[in-house]
Formats: C-alpha cells, sequence, structure tokens
C-alpha cells in the first residue's frame, strides 16, 4: 500500500480510522456501559433497544471526535449504474435537539436513529411496488456492514423496503440469497461430514477498471457528461496495438498517479486497502483491486470506491469514466467478481484437500463442485440476465471480455479428475506443476501452476474461487451476488435433499455432473466454432441484454426465487420492468446527445469546412424518428426492445457518417473534442 503524504508508520495507524469497526469501535464501545466487539457477534443486537443505545452512544461519541455532525442510513436504489452519483441513497439529520428551556443545542442520537429509517420510496424505481398516494419507504441497518465517515457526516449501510416488506434495493435481495445459501450449504456439508459446520459465506474481490481523461476535453464532450460514453468518434491514429500501456509505469508527469494515490489514501481511511493499481491495457485506462471480503460488504465497498473515484478525480482536472465501453475500437471496462464460498469460520469449499479434511471426506469437494457446475449450467440464463448493464451492450464478445455465452472454464487437470469421479474413479486432486528453465545462470528454474488463464471464459475457476469476468464496470453487482448464492443454494438444497431421502451422495454427484457436463469448456471462447459448437451443444446463449433480463420472470425462475425466499413474483417483475426501463433511458439519453452533438456540432463544424450536410440532417430525423416510436408503445419490454434496435443497429449505421466527416473536416473546425484530445494523457499537451 503506497500513501501520498504520510510515511509508512502514520499510514498504517490512519488505517480505517474513518470506519466504525475493530479497534476502533471497540475503544469507544468500552467506555459505555462495559461493552465491546462482542456486541455485535449477534446481530439481534438490533433488535435489544438497550444494546442499541450503548451502540449509538459509541457512534455518536467517535463521530464527534472526528467533526461529524450528521448521519444518515445510506441504501442501494435500483437501476442506479451510469446515471446516480455514488449509486446511493440518503438523506442528511444533524444529530441533535434543542434544549427547550435554553435553546441550545445538545447531541442526540440514540438506538431508534440508528437502527431504522424512514423516507420516500415513490421516487426511486420501484417498479409500481410504490405510488404517490402510498409512498413509504423504509430503512433497517444491515448489522454486517460497517458504519462509516465523510466529512461530516456518518454513514449507516441499510436496507430499502416497502410498507410491505417488498425489496426496494439492490441489497435486500442479496442478503435473503446469502442465507439461502448458508442455509442450504450448511445442510449438504453436515451431511458429508462437517458436522459442525456453523454456515456458510460467500466471499468476493472486486477488480474496478476505468479510464481516466482529461477534464477540459471531457466537457467538450456532452455525450461523455450525460451518458459516459462516446456516441461518435473516430480512433485516434494509435490507440493499443503496441499493448504499450499495459502495465507500464504510471508517470508522474501526468496527474493520474497522484489522483490513484489520493483515492488509495481515501479509501485507506475507511478501512478499504486498494492493494492493487495499475495501466490497464487501453489508453488512459487503469484498474484498482481490494482484498477478498464478505459479498455484502465488498459491494458496499465498491460503491464507495467508485464515488471516491469521481469525486477526487475532479479534484486533479480529470473525469472518471465508469462505464463499461466509453469508447469505441479499444478495450472496455469490467468489474471482474472473483468468487468463492467458505464456512464462517473460513474452510474454503472451492479448495479440494482444506474442504476434504475438514470434512473427513475425500468426496466432498467432487459433490459440492458438481452441485456448483449444475447450477451454472441450469441457470446460465440467470447468469447471463445479471451481467446485463446497457454498457455490456459493447464489451462482451471482444478485446479480453468474454462472450455472452454461459460456460466455465476449469482447466485441464481440474476438468480431469472431475471426469474421472464421474465415472466411478476416486482419486485425490493433484494439480500439476510445470517447471521454467529459462537457461539463465543466476535465475534458477521454478514452478508454475499447470492451468493457463483462459481471459475468453465468462466464468473461469482459478483455484480456490472462480472468477464472474463477463461483469460490467459500471455495476452494482448485487444482483450478480445475489444469481450466484441463489442457484448455489437451489442445489445445495436439492442434493441435500437426496442424499436425506437415501440416495447416496456420490451417485447424486456423479448424476449431475454427467447431465451437467456441457457446461465446461476450457477452448477459445472467442473462436466462432466454438461459439456455434457451445450454442448447439445447448449451453445458455442470450446475446441480447433486453432479452436476457426478460429471463427474470421465467416460470423456472420465478419458482427459484419464491423456493429460496428470495424475491416473490411480484418484485421479480418490479424488478424486470425497473431493468428495461433504465436500458430504454439509457438509450433514449445516448440518442438525444447524438441528435444535440450533431445539430451544435457536427453539422456546424461540416459547413464551415465547405463540406455537404444533407446525410447528417437525414440522421438526425431518424434518431427523432425512432424516439418517437419507442415513446408510443406501452410495456417497458417492447419500448427496451425498440431501443437495442435504435442502440446497435441504427445509431452504431449513423455513427459512421459521423466519424466520416471527422476524418474530412480540418482540426480547427472541428469543435468536438477528439480520441486524441481524450485519451493521451502521457503526451496530450494540455495536461
Amino acid at each position: 500500500m503506497v500513501l501520498s503524504t504520510e510515511t509508512s508508520e502514520r499510514g498504517l495507524k490512519t488505517y480505517g480510522k474513518h470506519v466504525f469497526t475493530g479497534s476502533v469501535a471497540d475503544s469507544y464501545l468500552k467506555k459505555k456501559g462495559g461493552a465491546d466487539l462482542t456486541i455485535f457477534d449477534d446481530p439481534s443486537w438490533v433488535a435489544d433497544s438497550a444494546k442499541a443505545d450503548i451502540v449509538a452512544a459509541a457512534v455518536l461519541e467517535w463521530a464527534v471526535d472526528h467533526g461529524a455532525t450528521s448521519f444518515c442510513h445510506w441504501f442501494q436504489p435500483l437501476a442506479s449504474s451510469g446515471v446516480r452519483h455514488g449509486q446511493s441513497g440518503q438523506v442528511y439529520n444533524m444529530m441533535l435537539k434543542f434544549d427547550p428551556k435554553t435553546n441550545e443545542p445538545i447531541y442526540n442520537f440514540d438506538g431508534d436513529d440508528l437502527v431504522r429509517g424512514e423516507t420516500d420510496g415513490s421516487s426511486y424505481p420501484n417498479g409500481g411496488l410504490r405510488a404517490t398516494h402510498t409512498a413509504g419507504g423504509y430503512l433497517a441497518i444491515d448489522p454486517a456492514s460497517p458504519i462509516f465517515l465523510r466529512d461530516d457526516t456518518i454513514y449507516i449501510p441499510a436496507i430499502f423496503v416497502s410498507y410491505y416488506g417488498d425489496a426496494l434495493d439492490e441489497k435486500t435481495p442479496l442478503l435473503r440469497a446469502n442465507d439461502a445459501l448458508s442455509t442450504q450449504g450448511t445442510r449438504l456439508l453436515k451431511l458429508l461430514g462437517l458436522s459442525d459446520c456453523p454456515g456458510l459465506k460467500a466471499n468476493i474481490g472486486l477488480e474496478q477498471e476505468i479510464f481516466l481523461v482529461p477534464r477540459d476535453q471531457y466537457y467538450r464532450r456532452p455525450d461523455l457528461q450525460f451518458t459516459g460514453r462516446t456516441v461518435i468518434g473516430k480512433l485516434a491514429p494509435r490507440d493499443q496495438e503496441m499493448c504499450d500501456h499495459y502495465m507500464a509505469p504510471l508517470s508522474m508527469a501526468s496527474p493520474a498517479l497522484a489522483c490513484m494515490k489520493d483515492i488509495q489514501e481515501a479509501a485507506w481511511k475507511m478501512g478499504i486497502p486498494l492493494k492493487t493499481r495499475h495501466r490497464e491495457v487501453a489508453p488512459n485506462q487503469f484498474e484498482f483491486a481490494p482484498l477478498y471480503g464478505l459479498n455484502s460488504v465488498q459491494i458496499d465497498q465498491n460503491l464507495v470506491v467508485m464515488q471516491l473515484i469521481e469525486e477526487i478525480a475532479a479534484k486533479h482536472g480529470l473525469a472518471a469514466l465508469l462505464q463499461e465501453k466509453p469508447f469505441d475500437g479499444i478495450n472496455g471496462s469490467g468489474k471482474h467478481n472473483n468468487w468463492s464460498i467458505s464456512t464462517l469460520d473460513d474452510v474454503p469449499l472451492f479448495v479440494p484437500k482444506a474442504l476434504n479434511a475438514a470434512c473427513d471426506n475425500k468426496s466432498a469437494f467432487p459433490v459440492v463442485m458438481a452441485a456448483v457446475i449444475a447450477a451454472i449450467d441450469e441457470h446460465g440464463d440467470l447468469m447471463r440476465m445479471s451481467i446485463s448493464s446497457p454498457g455490456n451492450d459493447f464489451r462482451l464478445g471482444a478485446c479480453e471480455a468474454p462472450p455472452a455465452i454461459i460456460t466455465t472454464y476449469l482447466g485441464d487437470d481440474m476438468t480431469t479428475y472431475l471426469d474421472h469421479f464421474r465415472k466411478g474413479m476416486m482419486e485425490e486432486y493433484t494439480p500439476n506443476k510445470k517447471t521454467i528453465d529459462v537457461g539463465i545462470a543466476g535465475i534458477k528454474p521454478f514452478q508454475v501452476p499447470a492451468e493457463d488463464r483462459n481471459r475468453t471464459s465468462p466464468f473461469p475457476y482459478g483455484g480456490a474461487r472462480f472468477e464472474f469476468r463477463a461483469v460490467g464496470s459500471a455495476q452494482n453487482v448485487s444482483m450478480v451476488n445475489t444469481v450466484l448464492s441463489i442457484i448455489c443454494a437451489e442445489k445445495f438444497a436439492e442434493f441435500a435433499d437426496r442424499i436425506d431421502g437415501g440416495e447416496d451422495a456420490l451417485d447424486v454427484a456423479r448424476e449431475a455432473l454427467n447431465n451437467h457436463w456441457k457446461v465446461i469448456f476450457n477452448g477459445n471462447g472467442y473462436d466462432e466454432t466454438n461459439q456455434q459448437m457451445l450454442t448447439d451443444r445447448g449451453c445458455w446463449r442470450i446475446d441480447s441484454g433486453v432479452e436476457a433480463i426478460s429471463t427474470l420472470t421465467s416460470e423456472k425462475n420465478v419458482k427459484l426465487f419464491k423456493s429460496m425466499n428470495v424475491l416473490s413474483e411480484k418484485e421479480l417483475k418490479a424488478r424486470q420492468d425497473v431493468l428495461h426501463d433504465h436500458y430504454t433511458g439509457t438509450v433514449i439519453m445516448e440518442a438525444g446527445s447524438m441528435i444535440d452533438m450533431i445539430n451544435q456540432h457536427v453539422i456546424p463544424s461540416v459547413e464551415a469546412a465547405g463540406l455537404k450536410s444533407d446525410a447528417l440532417t437525414g440522421a438526425v430525423k431518424t434518431l427523432r424518428a425512432a424516439l418517437e416510436e419507442i415513446e408510443e408503445v406501452e410495456t417497458e419490454y417492447e419500448k427496451a426492445k425498440l431501443a437495442r434496435v435504435l442502440r446497435l443497429e441504427t445509431m452504431v449505421d449513423l455513427r459512421k457518417q459521423c466519424d466520416s466527416v471527422e476524418e474530412e473536416v480540418p482540426a480547427k473546425f472541428w469543435t468536438l473534442a477528439t480520441y486524441k484530445e481524450l485519451l493521451f494523457l502521457d503526451s496530450h499537451s494540455h495536461c
């Protein structure tokens, strides 16, 4: 960890000072009624008014000591990616009241203030679950996610539900799915020999990719300002052909390095260790990666990091672009969701020796893997739905992003091991090691894993974890991880039911592997022949994000979500409508930006250069007609289907016209910032 202004000793001491957990929380709790961190061991403290008051008093003292005077319940409204700054909702309330006799202000914050809140639920995307005349939205603290502090405010992570308990946010279904995973996974592990299993948890690590561009040039791009991506713009003479940007030194000649260091430092104080920073493949593309942790907490922290990135970039004269595909023709940005499951006391389910030893059962690991593989194959539609962010339309299937065909890469060693298992053999998993001898006297031969990296797989196994590579950079990944938890919970439940019913665990696992073997694919996912082969094989392939979203309310998926008590049919329908509406709204903003840019910039530039603009005038008419057609249809699904055609067909064709004239118009007449001006911080004269 590199801090920008403090010595390493002082820097280590500042870690987590702005988050109420660990030693920070312990020191304040001990001042209040003899409590300490053990008060958090049982989450039911939130229902005990005496304990809640103790925690609130400790939080208040910590907050005041750090200059905070306000608090808020911090929650995650639906359909926020790409439009809502910070992707969160909150109302700031001062922690004080006035003495009625003296009119003097007094700090005031009690257990009731801490554990629950109320706000308007009708003005957030809700899919019809709330209306103006029934608008109540209710907030409850998430005790697993620590309270944090920014500026003069403490933020209390919370869920957001309606008067009837319907989920209005991203977090509620995630926590429900995590409970289902723990309950059903514990059942299965106990049947496999882990009799004292305390429960399960899902852990993730999120690799956040971004672009940083000069802010003065960003202001010359209405499309970037309003939509996060360039709807027109030709490639510069140089882009990423030489792979010269990837992991190159972060130059002190540009503001990017100082910006990234400040982001790391701000996150560090909030207990978010962004361990890794580096340049990514495309020009002006960068990445942060944190340490691994509980999925719900990591998602909260990722949203905070995304907000920090945007705000701190502005202080360095930069604009941060979090959208999946800001620029045509070069790599887009992902948020690789590294995912694993462990017991609450940290026995990893995807590490063969550790799990088998804990269960005293050499078949425990292949049984668990069989359940996961079956879940991927059976519910690939939901996995595809979960990554259907608008920006992924342009990202999936090229430039190191996997295609929209759901398979899993296991590598030759794991595939061979499971193949032998399904055919009746029982052996220990022993991954091969490869020795590399580079032929240099001073560098001794060294070992590397025998398995390679397959960056064309949407869900590769990496030893101890799977990596959901297809996730988009702008996403709140709660739905992604809700899906991973719930599909595994269902399969764990199915396996446990059958074993409880008298079937042999090995027979259940082998049957599952034989039925779902087709989802394992270790080859090149970009090869069109392979893509057709996988499609013919019956792997889930849904090229359209709009169509993937519509699978949320299929009979199979409604049954799944209801059986695991995660979302009702009503909640699923509402969520599906919200996602379709979010897609359509994104396209409407993009088309509107394209119309304005053609009218206010491209046509005047073309005419100033003495060129004809008739085709461009016709392009504007085409766009307006398409927008009118979208407005005329009634359902969110039909609107989204038309919006997808507008975005991926009509606008792509019209973009070619704009990019063609950009090549012809002299630079002195072109008023929009070009890719050359946006994408090369290290060499751009303005920086």
